[in-house]
């Protein structure tokens, strides 16, 4: 079973963006609150000053972060390629890894976390750097989705077509409560929809961890409504 923290399997994924781009875009099609919304908000109730991003993907919100907030971002991740992107977007940005972050301890105001602690191998070593390199009284924002995200997709195929995520909805509170003082869960549920079959199938063929699936959905007519379950959580050191 293809596992989301498989680091050839996550080094690989992010090579390049096309995947990525397919899966962004099928996010657009949701009702219920809008997530990016909700992390950027987070981060703003901060007022920081200094910003880590881990896992920036093409980096579109640590712009934002520095263009709307007037902070200054350092960007990390193990994708070369993703990097790159974020650079072109005038944003530093590093090849590293969130389990060994270089940087001293209290560097930062805010970090940022969207949809990327579920790659890392470590979990709890990912989230004790975070809580290390941010000030007393910092904080983290970290975005993720459910454990059975999209059921209404995945079931299609049986009880195969499930992953485990080492950080998801239902356990990501107790993880951030090991290393920081306070913890949040803001709710982001809603629905995301499938026009039709191809839509439906081309979002499993650039899935992470289960393209294998794609041409075995079953057929079906009209649009696919699926049950979205994200959450934001905003966890805060000790002052």
């Amino acid at each position: 079973m293809s596992r989301t923290n498989d680091p050839d399997l996550v080094r690989a994924e992010y090579a390049d963006e096309s995947r990525f781009a397919v899966r962004a875009a099928a996010w657009s099609n949701v009702t219920g609150p809008n997530v990016v919304e909700m992390t950027f908000d987070a981060i703003a109730e901060a007022a920081p000053v200094r910003v880590l991003e881990v896992g920036p993907g093409r980096g579109e919100l640590a712009e934002r972060i520095e263009r709307e907030l007037g902070a200054h971002v350092a960007a990390v991740d193990q994708s070369e390629r993703m990097v790159e992107l974020t650079r072109a977007r005038g944003v530093e940005a590093i090849v590293g890894d969130v389990q060994d972050l270089p940087f001293e301890d209290g560097s930062f105001d805010c970090a940022v976390a969207a949809w990327m602690l579920y790659h890392v191998p470590d979990v709890d070593r990912g989230l004790a750097e975070l809580a290390r390199v941010l000030r007393p009284g910092g904080r983290l924002v970290a975005t993720t989705n459910g454990e059975r995200n999209l059921p209404e997709l995945w079931n299609m195929f049986g009880s195969d077509s499930w992953r485990q995520h080492g950080f998801n909805v239902e356990g990501g509170e107790e993880q951030l409560r090991r290393h920081f003082a306070r913890v949040e869960r803001r709710d982001g549920a809603g629905t995301l929809t499938f026009a039709d079959w191809d839509a439906a199938n081309e979002y499993v063929s650039n899935s992470v961890t289960r393209r294998d699936l794609a041409g075995k959905l079953p057929r079906f007519d009209g649009p696919l409504v699926c049950t979205r379950i994200v959450a934001v959580f905003v966890a805060e050191t000790a002052s």
